[in-house]
Formats: C-alpha cells, structure tokens, sequence
C-alpha cells in the first residue's frame, strides 16, 4: 500500500506532456531570419620597415533565384558567421593578405535592416551583392601599425516577395482555389470557412512559353493595418508585385457572428482601406478585381443591383461608414465574374488569358520585348468565339 501511494505521490510531480506546436508554425513559411555577422580584424602592421597589415574580409549577402530564407537559415545554423582576418605584415611580405569575404547566400528580394531597423539595402537581382559589415583596416602608419576590429553587429533578413501579381482578399473568398485553378501550385481548399496561413506562389504557364508568377496571401481582416490577423505581417509582399488580384465573395464576408456582416461591396471599400493604411502608393498599382462564387443563391442578382456602384466607387463613398472609407480609390483595369469552384478547363484558361491581359495593360513596351511575348487582346476574343460557353465577362 504505502508502495502504491509512493508512486501515486511521483507520478502527481511529472512535468506534464507539452502539447506539440501546429505543424504551420514548425514547418511553415519563413519570412525573417536575425543573424548576427562579424566582419575581419585587419593584419597588423610591421613598424620597422612600415608594413601595411591586411584589410579584414567584409560580410555580403548575395541573392540567388534558388533560395529561401528557410535554406539560408538550415545552412549558417550553429556556424560562426566570421570573415576571415588579413594577414599581418612580415619582412617577406610588407603587405599583408586581405582577409577572404564572407558571402552569404539569400533569395531574391531580401531587404537587410540593422537592430535599429534602419535600412541597410536590399538584393532584388540574383548574384546582386550588399555588404552588411565592413572588415577592419589593416595596420598602417596612421593607425600606430594597429590593425582594427571588423563589424561586428545583428542584421534583420525581412523577405518580400517578387511575384508579377498579389492576390488579396478575405478569408474563404477563393484565393486559393483561383491559385489552384490557374497553376500547379497545390495550396489547401476546402468546404468549411479557413484562411491560408502562409503565402502561396504559383506560376501560369502559356502556350507562348510565357510564364506569369502568382502571390496567394494571407486572408486580411478589418484591422490587419495593425498588424489585426496575420494582415501586417504579408501586406509587404504586395509592394513588389506589378499588379494587385483583388478577389472578393459575391455574398460579402462575417469574420464571427461577433463581427460586423459586410456586403460584397463594402468587401472590396475595406480592402482598399486596408492596403491604403499600411502603404498609401500601393493603392496607385494597376488592379483586376474577380467577384467569386457567382453559383450560389442570389448571387446575379446582387451583381446587377451593385454592379454600377463596383465601376464608381469614388461617387457612392458617402454610402459606407466613415470609418472603412477610403481617402483614394483604387482603379480597376478589369472587371471578371467567377466561378470557381465549379470552372471547366476552357474557362480556367481563358480566366488565365484575362489576368494576363489585364498585366500586359501596366506592362511597358521594353518589358515586352524582354519577355519576348506581345499582348494577348487578340487570343482572348478567338478564345471567346471557340469556347462554348463560357463565364459571361463584364465589360
């Protein structure tokens, strides 16, 4: 008995079992990686016969189209991020070896801040280099031969993402499904109301060999300005697109029964409020909007009672409250009405040739030609007349 109690009284004093972590947040998208770096120390001089000592060797990120940041960080784990020392100065040698750089790889788009968060510089183009830590001077008449420290300080990683198009919307408004629908891409759908945990990128592909890349983002919600939801952390993300996809749901959206129920329309106002609040210039980027799940109930006639507010927004905005109104109105070079749930291929590809038409509109003749493709106007009409039947477009 006293045996049995004994056990009883241990096992009453285990640690209990942690729950494990949600396997989005183990495995999940890395966007900000902290590294503390350290630059060389210079070489010391040689005083006597007035030797120079070798500068230290710098600190650089390097961007490459092959990285992640979760592959930058699986590769300097547990590894001193140190550049090599210059060698001191020798009576064989008067001036000393520069100390090697130290390179560290990065993709592209990887803007470097200091602890501080001032802005250090950033790689958008792979094999484009920044130097994040200066190596020390090596020994020399004016530093008495003494050769100095290199940089020693934290750097700030943060990750945008360069895609050609942002695709921006509320929970369960369909971003995924379009992403899934127009590309290999394989994000998580379902039935049941969910939002996408981390950014999502697929590539269109076209029979030109024209490839289009494609940013499925976090679903915003009221607040994500302040930094309310994930909203905050991925609205960066949009500022190096070319054009922003918003995609809304014809039946509105309501976070909680403790929220306020919105229309479809005041959707796309709240929207525009939000990506206004965290960066006034994103609301200048050429736009397409895609109304979602015209199958359900109600859903053409809802369009056609609001479809002229949708062209002139910026003459019904006395309409909403004041506090989801807008200051600039965003401007959309086009208009689509979708299914998506429920597309054939035909429409998936001619849905494709739309978001590709709308991107050629913000698209510079130079870029043109280093792409190598031309506009698609004309392919999209001799798609129209060979599908048939098709989503109805709205012009």
């Amino acid at each position: 008995m006293v045996f049995t109690s004994r056990i009883l009284f241990f096992a009453t004093k285990l640690p209990k079992e942690e729950k494990p972590m949600r396997k989005f947040l183990r495995t999940g998208f890395l966007d900000n990686l902290r590294i503390h770096v350290k630059a060389g120390h210079g070489g010391s001089g040689l005083p006597k016969y007035g030797g120079k000592g070798g500068r230290g060797g710098n600190v650089f990120i390097q961007a490459s189209k092959y990285y992640t940041l979760k592959a930058t960080d699986r590769l300097i784990r547990a590894r001193k991020l140190e550049a090599k020392p210059g060698m001191n100065s020798t009576a064989r040698g008067l001036i000393g070896t520069v100390g090697d750089d130290l390179i560290i790889k990065v993709p592209t788009g990887v803007v470097a801040h200091d602890e501080n968060g001032i802005v250090i510089g950033e790689v958008n183009e792979p094999m484009s280099r920044l130097k994040i830590a200066d190596g020390g001077v090596g020994g020399c008449k004016e530093t008495n031969y003494c050769g100095k420290r290199g940089q020693a300080r934290t750097i700030i990683l943060d990750l945008k993402l360069i895609s050609d198009i942002a695709v921006v919307g509320f929970p369960n408004a369909g971003k995924s499904t379009l992403l899934k629908a127009i590309s290999r891409a394989s994000p998580k759908v379902a039935e049941y109301p969910f939002t996408t945990v981390r950014p999502n990128i697929g590539i269109m592909g076209f029979k030109d060999l024209r490839k289009i890349t494609v940013g499925d983002l976090p679903g915003l919600i009221e607040g994500a300005h302040q930094n309310v939801g994930m909203g905050y952390k991925f609205l960066k993300h949009i500022e190096r697109s070319k054009m922003i996809l918003f995609v809304v749901d014809i039946q509105g959206f309501q976070l909680s029964p403790k929220h306020v129920y919105r229309n479809f329309l005041e959707t796309i106002v709240l929207l525009n409020k939000e990506i206004e609040l965290y960066n006034p210039d994103l609301i200048d980027m050429p736009a397409m909007l895609l109304i979602n799940k015209m199958d359900t109930p109600g859903a053409e006639d809802t369009l056609k009672s609001l479809y002229s507010k949708v062209e002139n927004l910026k003459n019904h905005l006395d309409e909403f409250p004041e506090e989801i109104r807008p200051d600039n109105i965003v401007k959309f070079l086009d208009i689509y009405k979708v299914s998506m749930q429920n597309m054939r291929h035909d429409e998936k590809e001619l849905l494709k040739y739309r978001i590709r038409n709308a991107l050629d509109k913000c698209t510079s003749e130079e870029e043109f030609e280093n792409m190598g493709a031309e506009p698609v106007f004309k392919l999209i009409e001799q798609m129209k007349k060979n599908s048939e039947k098709v989503t109805p477009l709205l012009v």
